[in-house]
């Protein structure tokens, strides 16, 4: 059964080399899913021909948006974007790198289904990164349960499922850089009760660019920024 609306939207920065299959293998799926829908690609200021790309495949298919973001802000500033871009009640968003199966959307959708969650959650099954990358999420699934109770298996898995009517009550997300965004996320959902339901996903090895999410400046900026927060919300 389909639900009735769905937007999909994938952050991407240098990925001219994986994202028109990323993109291509959602559009055989989404609508057999949704009765209304859309994909969003978000080009956050890559330095390759990302952005040439999706324009592209804006221009090819219909119900395909590509939003540029002429300088690269980071990795929160791109998934805020295809938060308060969508327009349909249902938000989903995987990363654009190939390392998630977008059919295991629907597995999403029935958990929603059977557990009325606000916010559906991946955890990976196996995480196929650098043992240096796991460590320093554990490092931060730590802090983030020390200074706000919050606990799930993989806090920045990026492969979710929002309820918009979830993502419009809570406080403006404030993150650009780094990490923070799905904490940020993830904590002022549940302060503001919602519902939070983890399943697990598959996660393959990148096979094609590099990712950039382990910059040690970024991992500083987004402790300082989850510090802030705590301190905000003290």
């Amino acid at each position: 059964m389909k639900i009735p609306e769905l937007s999909v939207f994938f952050p991407a920065y240098n990925e001219e080399s994986n994202i028109v299959t990323t993109v291509e293998k959602a559009l055989e799926i989404v609508p057999k899913v949704a009765t209304k829908w859309e994909i969003l690609v978000i080009n956050d200021g890559s330095k390759d021909k990302t952005g040439k790309v999706i324009e592209a495949l804006a221009k090819k298919h219909k119900g395909v948006v590509a939003i540029q973001h002429e300088v690269n802000r980071g990795y929160g500033a791109a998934i805020k974007s295809g938060l308060y871009n969508a327009k349909y009640d249902w938000i989903a968003f995987t990363d654009s790198d190939g390392q998630f199966d977008f059919s295991e959307i629907t597995n999403f959708i029935e958990t929603q289904r059977t557990t009325h969650a606000d916010l559906v959650v991946g955890y990976y099954k196996k995480r196929q990164v650098s043992t240096f990358k796991i460590a320093t999420s554990k490092m931060w699934e730590l802090a983030v349960w020390m200074l706000f109770g919050l606990k799930v298996h993989d806090i920045d898995c990026g492969f979710k499922l929002i309820s918009k009517k979830t993502l419009d009550k809570i406080p403006a997300l404030t993150s650009e850089r780094g990490a923070f965004i799905s904490s940020e996320f993830l904590i002022k959902s549940k302060r503001y009760g919602a519902k939070i339901v983890e399943i697990p996903v598959t996660h393959y090895p990148r096979t094609k660019g590099e990712g950039t999410g382990r910059n040690i400046d970024v991992i500083i900026q987004s402790f300082k920024d989850l510090f802030k927060l705590w301190l905000n919300l003290r």
